[in-house]
């Protein structure tokens, strides 16, 4: 029997390359919007006041659209200083580039101490089937802290800022396998990787 599509349903480049690492050794056969004739101008809204919902509104929009079954994501940084802020706005807190959004949040963090500078991660999967209407979701945590200046290269997003005490480096020291060991996107896929094989593989 062929290998059945999974759509990975974003054009973020830096969530498609963990999404694949993370699914190398899937079932299934993994798809990006443009093997699916998905036009590039074709943009998904993201209305929800939550990250579960706005997962559940791209995989359900996406698999429609493209007619396969769909995984999408929404993740975003919580401070726990910022009252768990950005969270669902964190790729649209503020304009400009990921460095302006960081250090947006550095400034915001001036006058907070050390021992009040934890943060999480959190990411939300949605599994989408258009054949059955399936849903399925999954959430990975990620706890750190905020450090008081950038480090590291690698990575995208907050990554520079955000600190792991276990590690003692940031995400953006990290390397792509070891990031993906111990990140809130890499949790949730090998939750998804899971339900994928329990539930969706043919």
């Amino acid at each position: 029997m062929p290998t059945r599509k999974l759509l990975i349903a974003t054009r973020n480049r830096g969530k498609i390359d963990e999404i694949l690492f993370a699914l190398r050794d899937s079932l299934f056969e993994v798809v990006g919007l443009d093997e699916v004739g998905v036009p590039s101008d074709f943009e998904v809204e993201e209305p929800a006041m939550t990250m579960e919902g706005n997962a559940i509104i791209k995989a359900m929009t996406y698999g429609r659209k493209a007619g396969c079954l769909t995984l999408a994501e929404d993740a975003g940084l919580e401070v726990d200083a910022l009252d768990g802020r950005p969270g669902v706005l964190s790729a649209r807190y503020g304009p400009g580039t990921d460095e302006d959004r960081y250090r947006q949040i550095l400034s915001e963090m001036e006058a907070v101490p050390a021992d009040k500078r934890g943060a999480q991660f959190r990411a939300v999967i949605a599994i989408y089937d258009p054949r059955t209407e399936k849903l399925r979701t999954c959430e990975g945590i990620y706890r750190g802290v905020i450090v008081l200046e950038p480090i590291g290269e690698n990575g995208f997003g907050y990554d520079p800022i955000f600190y792991n005490v276990e590690r003692n480096k940031t995400n953006a020291q990290m390397t792509k396998e070891e990031k993906n060991s111990v990140s809130h996107r890499g949790m949730a896929l090998r939750k998804a990787k899971i339900i994928l094989a329990e539930e969706f593989y043919e």
